[in-house]
């Protein structure tokens, strides 16, 4: 079973740009297997669950306006109820079958922020989709990607640097 981080990303990551059009992983022929990987059946109910709170959860990672009240909307009659043992509580989600994966991700998603405030995040790129849970010691990671988008907005800023530079150079002579 994924980690809560894995599973929250495995979702919000499933609209990404590819070669400059947004793509959604969740309504292509793979959505089945990528929702049974992610520990769903893959059903057209679930999948539909799956985009609705997935853009929720991008709503208020990006702190949208009405984000949190309509998550909580969305979250009405999930309950997570309480299995007590020997090892101690073990916590079970109840909700429409077709809804349990989603709410898995909504509850993944508060368990993510709550460890690690603030470190969820939208990519810094703003024409990339995706997003980021910074592990960084400092907190200052704001690219899904060094390799992709840390590279093209590093050359950009030297680029938009060079120009600026270039400009003014031209204003003095």
């Amino acid at each position: 079973m994924l980690d809560d981080e894995e599973l929250v990303l495995g979702v919000l990551n499933t609209a990404p740009v590819v070669d400059g059009r947004p793509t959604d992983e969740l309504d292509e022929p793979g959505a089945a297997e990528l929702a049974r990987r992610l520990g769903g059946d893959g059903s057209p109910a679930e999948l539909a669950q799956l985009r609705e709170v997935r853009e929720l959860l991008h709503a208020v990672v990006r702190g949208e306006a009405g984000a949190v009240e309509d998550l909580a909307v969305w979250l009405d009659g999930v309950v997570l109820v309480p299995e007590v043992g020997s090892a101690g509580i073990a916590w079970t989600l109840r909700a429409p079958a077709h809804r349990v994966l989603a709410a898995r991700v909504a509850t993944a998603w508060s368990r993510v922020v709550a460890a690690r405030p603030g470190r969820l995040r939208p990519c810094g790129n703003d024409e990339c989709h995706l997003f980021l849970i910074d592990r960084s010691r400092p907190g200052t990671a704001r690219w899904c990607s060094m390799a992709t988008c840390g590279n093209r907005m590093k050359v950009r800023a030297h680029a938009a640097r060079r120009r600026d530079e270039a400009a003014s150079s031209e204003r003095v002579d």
